[in-house]
């Protein structure tokens, strides 16, 4: 998985937005030339990203783009999903039937991969990233880190609680 330069402008263009006074709309060449982006890519930026309810745009000499919501209700991990779609390292992550699943130590690895950086872009948002770096930064590695089994894990979980017949008894 990899985080495109389209994923990448959405969240610039956002921290640009956010950064302005509340309600205040944003003509797309002051983003563009504030943020570097190409005009026309930006548009097609900001029209997914208005799409998917994340900004407002108005039309017209007073139009312009704001955020549709505060900065500190949007994470990192709804824009990059708007843009590049569901976060998956590995292809067998995306296919439930993957015949390797439950003994694939590769898929496990990656399982807990994908796992740790949807924790992390699930819990930064927009107001975290407008912070300074160290402080952002400081946030992430504060984050309690919660495993989440592999679907190999859960499956021998499961198998560990079936309850063995009393007294040694062998079935």
């Amino acid at each position: 998985m990899k985080i495109t330069q389209a994923g990448e402008y959405a969240l610039l263009a956002l921290i640009h937005l956010a950064k302005q006074p509340e309600g205040r709309l944003v003509m797309i060449d002051d983003i563009s030339k504030g943020e570097r982006i190409p005009k026309g890519f930006l548009a097609k930026i900001l029209q997914s990203l208005a799409k998917a309810g994340h900004i407002r745009s108005r039309q017209g000499a007073r139009g312009g783009f704001a955020l549709a919501r505060p900065p500190q209700e949007i994470t990192v991990l709804e824009v990059i999903e708007t843009i590049e779609g569901k976060i998956a390292f590995q292809r067998c992550l995306e296919e439930p039937g993957c015949e390797r699943a439950d003994s694939c130590t590769l898929c496990a690895v990656f399982s807990e991969a994908q796992n740790r950086v949807t924790e992390v872009f699930s819990e930064m948002t927009l107001q975290d990233l407008m912070m300074p770096k160290e402080v952002a930064l400081a946030k992430v590695r504060k984050m309690p880190h919660q495993a989440v089994p592999s679907r190999a894990e859960s499956v021998a979980s499961i198998a560990d609680t079936v309850v063995s017949p009393p007294n040694g008894a062998t079935i």
